[in-house]
């Protein structure tokens, strides 16, 4: 079709809507609720353009053949600016103390539009806080109704924890018969947070908590880091996606004071090793199959929710970084002689749900919880800058020891199919009883919301592999398995869509950057160029592994192992 666009004569297919058009063609429209393939319901109205005599919402108008379209006419710019005015009349505008200054969608284009008096002001609507959570904070006067949140809890993770409420001015987003969030069917995967263009929805923080901790001297305060921070951290200080900072970010750690710093990919490895052996068994004895990791808490409490017929399922095994607490709290203790109740474990993980698992009464031993305070990568990130500290110049660090050291199989656990490859590059050695050359299962790689791989086992079983990232995904895997339309022996599922790479406690990205670079697989990239780099890239490799095992843990889910290691889950009465 032919249409013109500011005099720009131009050739677009069908089904191309104005808003595309446009910045094919160089023309910057501002946009507030629009996320291409997610949400596109044109509900800001900031992205308005003249069509004839009308004005016409861009991002949900298809262009016809012959129109004509004006994007920059005095009657444009009133429409818009007048949009962003009655938006910030009825929005909470302490931007100097608002977590997202600078990184705000509504303050850039106010900016941009070069707003210094609001014509309309009056009643504003009045709601409070709501911090019932563990791991979000909703801010409903902040909040401009422009509905992401809503899509992507109820049509991308098939959640529906929230929706619109009431008519008019009144109308808010909030959980159903506006119950505190905590006791909604939440499950904390924070994908509303990453969604939301202004701070109504934050994670709940806990930096305050952790520098009081360093600050006591009575408290030995350890650190522990996930693979996927590594990979999205530098974001937060002008570096380019998918950057790795590992060594920086092992220096900043030490910077801020903690007494060690150790790596989640340790317990990684940890898991592979008892995941690995309980699959084994389970294919031994046909019980609860298909085996369902259980290292992502989101989805964890998703299934306790939706599909509580399942939680046999589930791994056994805690997630990686409530067991390396246990360790710290038990093995490591023993070994420095410094008394369990002194130590202070930090969790700097991707997600916020962790926040949430952190508290669970099942992650716990001798009444000391596995983990005591989880930051995002967000939060080390403004901890790094409250410390004054210079982190693009920093050299590099390494990691402490004895949970220093991870393998490949460790560091993949960040991108989604991570962990059934982690598990793969182990079981098939675990069944050959010898060294084999294949490192990369290829197959449960990639970006997709659902992959499938059928692998042959030495021994002659097949292992029929499903991978979920995205809790919709899960959904469609999981009812097709109780429809008996398939069969698998294991599923991987990691609550956010693309993984932990791209988890609720992440940098957030704008969405006009997210059109242009592939956030999901440049961090994705990374991951996979560092398990390349690393000279071990099997769980059961790495010589620390074996030290534990031979020192503490007695043999592979064996007495000692399962008590640190493994957990159980249940349905939840209380969400």
């Amino acid at each position: 079709m032919k249409i013109a666009i500011d005099g720009i004569e131009m050739e677009v297919d069908k089904g191309t809507t104005v808003l595309e058009v446009a910045r094919k063609a160089g023309i910057e429209i501002p946009t507030l609720c629009h996320l291409k393939g997610i949400h596109e319901a044109s509900s800001c109205r900031i992205c308005l353009v003249e069509v004839g005599p009308r004005l016409m919402a861009s991002c949900t108008l298809v262009a016809e053949e012959g129109m004509k379209i004006q994007t920059n006419t005095p009657k444009v710019r009133e429409a818009r600016k007048t949009v962003i005015e009655l938006l910030l009349s009825d929005h909470k505008r302490e931007c100097p103390t608002c977590l997202r200054s600078e990184n705000c969608e509504l303050q850039s284009i106010a900016n941009g539009f070069n707003l210094r008096n609001i014509r309309f002001e009056g009643e504003r609507s009045k709601s409070g806080i709501d911090v019932s959570s563990l791991s979000v904070v909703r801010d409903a006067e902040k909040c401009i109704l422009c509905g992401r949140c809503v899509t992507v809890c109820g049509n991308v993770q098939t959640v529906h924890a929230i929706g619109f409420a009431n008519r008019g001015f009144h109308t808010t987003i909030a959980p159903a018969y506006q119950k505190p969030l905590a006791d909604a069917i939440c499950v904390n995967c924070g994908q509303c947070i990453m969604t939301c263009p202004v701070g109504a929805l934050y994670e709940k923080e806990n930096i305050e908590d952790v520098w009081k901790a360093i600050a006591d001297p009575g408290k030995f305060v350890v650190a522990q880091t996930a693979p996927a921070v590594r990979v999205a951290l530098g974001e937060e200080f002008g570096l380019p996606i998918g950057t790795r900072v590992t060594g920086k970010m092992v220096a900043a750690l030490r910077k801020l004071g903690f007494d060690k710093v150790f790596d989640t990919d340790f317990a990684a490895d940890l898991t592979i090793m008892e995941e690995g052996t309980e699959l084994l068994k389970r294919l031994g004895t046909g019980e609860n199959l298909p085996l369902m990791t259980s290292c992502c808490p989101g989805w964890v409490k998703f299934v306790e929710q939706f599909y509580p017929d399942m939680l046999d399922n589930l791994s056994t095994c805690k997630s990686p970084h409530q067991m390396e607490g246990a360790l710290i709290k038990s093995y490591f203790a023993s070994k420095m002689g410094i008394d369990p109740q002194k130590i202070v474990v930090v969790s700097i993980m991707p997600c916020v749900a962790k926040k949430f698992e952190g508290q669970r009464e099942e992650l716990s031993f001798n009444g000391l919880q596995d983990v005591d305070y989880v930051l995002t990568t967000r939060e080390l990130a403004q901890m790094i800058k409250e410390g004054g500290i210079d982190f693009v110049n920093l050299p590099d660090e390494s990691f402490d020891n004895p949970f220093g050291e991870g393998t490949g199989a460790g560091v993949i656990f960040g991108a989604t199919g991570g962990v059934a490859e982690a598990a793969l590059r182990t079981v098939f050695e675990l069944v050959a009883g010898k060294e084999l050359d294949t490192v990369e299962y290829t197959a449960v790689r990639g970006i997709e919301g659902i992959k499938e791989a059928t692998i042959e086992l030495p021994n002659g079983k097949t292992i029929h592999t499903a991978v979920a990232s995205g809790l919709g995904n899960a959904r469609k895997i999981f009812d097709m398995v109780k429809r008996g339309e398939k069969s698998y022996q294991f599923i991987e599922v990691m609550a956010c869509p693309g993984g932990c790479v791209t988890g609720g406690g992440q940098p957030i990205v704008d969405p006009q950057t997210m059109e242009k670079i592939n956030l999901k697989a440049e961090r994705a990239k990374a991951i996979y160029e560092e398990d390349r780099d690393l000279p071990l890239r099997k769980s059961h490799q790495n010589p620390y592994i074996q030290k534990i095992y031979e020192e503490f843990l007695v043999e592979t889910n064996g007495h000692v192992s399962h008590e640190y290691l493994h957990t159980h889950y249940l349905k939840r009465n209380k969400f």
